[in-house]
């Protein structure tokens, strides 16, 4: 019993995390690390201790995977375009990245980044603003990639 109502509480204070990281991307442009580290600890803790689809192990590689790209991404683009007033993705970004691996793994983080992606362009066609906020596509795309790993894959 205790252990149910404990994994609750780590998923509501994940859940909480994420909503609190994506209207303040959305709002001032910044994912503060004070929402971003309590999320990352939590899916370290689901993928150790509670029934989650994703082994500890994976958990660990997606989570390296995840900041490894954005670091290489955010690199490549800031020696394309280095005019811009904003760089191409934040260090904020590269870190929900390497949290979102750790709650995906390697298969979920794949999925999310290309589901969020296509929102992010979506979302930009529409706006045509300067600066895309990544972090609630993101997470829009880390749950629908894990709603396919457990029901479809």
């Amino acid at each position: 019993m205790i252990y149910y109502i404990f994994f609750s509480l780590v998923l509501i204070g994940a859940i909480f995390c994420a909503y609190r990281m994506a209207s303040t991307d959305l709002k001032r442009r910044i994912i503060p690390d004070v929402y971003l580290f309590p999320f990352l600890f939590a899916g370290l803790l689901t993928a150790t201790f509670f029934p989650w689809p994703i082994t500890i192990a994976d958990s660990v590689v997606g989570g390296a995977t995840g900041y490894c790209l954005g670091l290489i991404v955010g690199f490549i683009f800031e020696r394309i375009k280095k005019d811009q007033k904003y760089p191409p993705i934040g260090m904020g970004d590269i870190k929900l990245l390497g949290a979102g691996g750790v709650w995906l793994g390697t298969l979920g983080l794949s999925i999310a980044m290309i589901i969020s992606c296509v929102l992010a362009c979506l979302w930009n066609c529409k706006k045509h603003e300067e600066y895309v906020p990544f972090a609630p596509f993101f997470l829009i795309g880390g749950f629908l990639s894990l709603i396919a790993i457990q029901f479809l894959i």
